[in-house]
């Protein structure tokens, strides 16, 4: 392990600096899909809990607990850590023990990467999306005192085991939270700091905003004297990097105003008041050849210029961020798993369904499915007299991707039925470094930046 840092990192007014008093930059990417699983990042349908609970179905208790065992450890090992010094910090946890945290902490830290843990499953569902792994669209923690208070037992666990570890820069308490009254958000915030620091008074921490890191308006005029060593986060993902963008992205001058835009109004809360901004996440989705065929490499150009002009605009004002995302099966991942491994050839037909169907919601593709919903939507529509009712805060669930998803859940398990745990194994290490691929073109523009950067 490199040397430990010879202070913590933490926030002085709208900087993150070390214990000398200069300012430090965070630049990484976000580990997610590993001890929070993601549909998209992993291949699955629904929540993680529904596709654990049907491995155990199909496989038993003990090959199913075997298999996620070694895909959380296959998929961010010493490799990783080495690959990701060379080209520019992982987060996410979820209560499984430390064994799996502290390896890749540990990881981390011998290459000189500090790494932020994000909680960013809430018991309850702190917001309606699938990452939150509720399978439904409530986001019942803040209805249930006993969701928050388990959410406050976890964090001072964690602040207890790692409060003199100086390689974690900082806790991200909640991800994505999205609290209808936006008061509940405070009183959470209140209480899981005064517990945090009472155990841990060195560790900065990162809050994010309501409605899904974007929305301060709400927070108290007093925070930065109330809530001491604390960064706020935004999650800055540009509409010009998905399929749903309204046109493709060629550097106009009106797109790059609003891509600005869409960034200032998201931090001018926190730069009203000379508070530290952190970007928790962002980043394009990419176009895959056996999807979008002959158009892959343009779509896949337009993005990387989105990419290129994020970047400009986060160096423009100094801002520590984390890309989404590290690793996964090919749609936005710096590395990602191979069509010719074997966990992608076992579900490739499945894939392609999955994808056809749009039974994801991040970044999917409705075309061949949207005239299947639009009767359903536009009856919803018709026979609501009063408008209003339909703006559900924040916004409407797709019955696709909540309806499917749970269907589809049984399908995705049988894949593995009767596999012995050799070839569990072996399914497994599909997600290992070595048996990956770098996007190239991703990781391209990052070293571009870094090093562009270094010269400075």
């Amino acid at each position: 392990m490199s040397s430990s840092p010879s202070s913590f990192l933490r926030v002085e007014g709208a900087k993150i600096v070390n214990g000398e008093g200069r300012e430090v930059v965070l630049r990484g990417a976000g580990l997610g899909g590993w001890m929070t699983m993601e549909n998209f990042i992993s291949g699955y349908p629904g929540c993680e809990f529904q596709i654990r609970e049907a491995l155990v179905d199909v496989l038993g208790e003990t090959k199913a607990e075997f298999f996620f065992d070694k895909f959380l450890e296959y998929f961010f090992t010493e490799r990783d850590a080495e690959f990701f010094k060379m080209t520019a910090n992982p987060r996410v946890l979820k209560p499984e023990g430390f064994k799996h945290l502290n390896r890749v902490v540990e990881a981390c830290a011998k290459h000189g990467i500090y790494t932020i843990l994000d909680l960013h499953t809430c018991p309850g569902g702190q917001n309606g999306g699938w990452h939150c792994d509720s399978g439904v669209h409530l986001a019942n923690f803040w209805t249930h005192k006993d969701f928050q208070d388990r959410a406050i037992w976890l964090w001072e666990q964690l602040a207890e085991h790692y409060k003199n570890n100086a390689w974690i820069a900082g806790y991200n308490p909640m991800n994505e939270p999205a609290d209808a009254r936006h008061t509940r958000l405070v009183e959470f915030y209140d209480r899981m700091l005064a517990a945090v620091r009472s155990i841990d008074p060195h560790h900065a921490l990162f809050l994010d905003g309501n409605t899904y890191a974007t929305d301060f308006s709400r927070f108290p005029e007093d925070a930065g004297v109330r809530w001491p060593n604390c960064a706020y986060a935004i999650h800055d993902y540009s509409v010009y990097g998905f399929p749903s963008a309204p046109e493709s992205y060629t550097r106009t001058p009106e797109q790059q105003r609003r891509m600005r835009r869409s960034y200032e109004k998201k931090r001018e809360w926190m730069d009203a008041r000379s508070l530290c901004v952190w970007n928790g996440e962002w980043g394009p989705v990419y176009a895959r050849k056996e999807y979008e065929g002959d158009k892959m490499d343009e779509i896949n150009d337009h993005r990387y210029m989105v990419l290129k002009d994020q970047l400009e605009i986060y160096q423009q004002d100094q801002l520590s961020w984390s890309i989404w995302l590290y690793k996964d099966i090919g749609f936005q991942g710096m590395v990602y798993v191979p069509r010719d491994t074997p966990y992608m050839r076992l579900l490739s037909g499945f894939l392609a369904k999955k994808h056809r169907l749009a039974i994801d919601s991040w970044g999917a593709d409705d075309t061949a499915v949207r005239a299947v919903y639009e009767p359903l939507v536009d009856l919803i529509k018709a026979n609501v007299s009063d408008k209003t009712h339909l703006e559900m805060y924040p916004y409407p669930v797709l019955a696709r991707s909540l309806l499917l998803g749970e269907i589809f859940v049984l399908e995705w398990a049988e894949h593995f039925r009767g596999k012995t745990e050799e070839e569990l194994d072996e399914l497994a290490q599909s997600f290992k470094f070595q048996n990956c691929v770098k996007r190239e073109g991703l990781n391209r523009v990052l070293t571009e930046h870094a090093e562009q950067l270094r010269g400075l």
